[in-house]
């Protein structure tokens, strides 16, 4: 991978625009120098016999089955309602309209 010059430093701040003193670009050239040397290192070690993974441990799911279970009706649901109205909760209005 070639060097990364103060111009493409400079470059990528103002594509990114970002306002880069002069001190500022001296600088991000040595880090980002470090950052690009990193994943050259990655890349090297990642080999073509190793497979592709989402996650480093084994997971599974775990959810139960979707089993269709009897469950309260309507009427019974409003019934322990404090208020309702047109066969749906009644609750206190919280926002004013405009």
């Amino acid at each position: 991978m070639s060097a990364l010059s103060r111009d493409d430093v400079a470059h990528l701040a103002g594509l990114a625009r970002i306002d880069l003193s002069e001190a500022e670009l001296d600088r991000m050239v040595g880090e980002l120098g470090v950052i690009l040397e990193s994943v050259a290192k990655v890349q090297e070690v990642a080999a073509g016999d190793i497979e592709p993974m989402s996650h480093p441990l084994p997971i599974t799911n775990v959810t139960r089955p979707d089993v269709v279970r009897p469950s309260l009706g309507a009427q019974a649901v409003l019934a322990a309602a404090p208020e309702q109205e047109q066969q749906r909760f009644s609750v206190p209005r919280i926002l004013a309209e405009d």
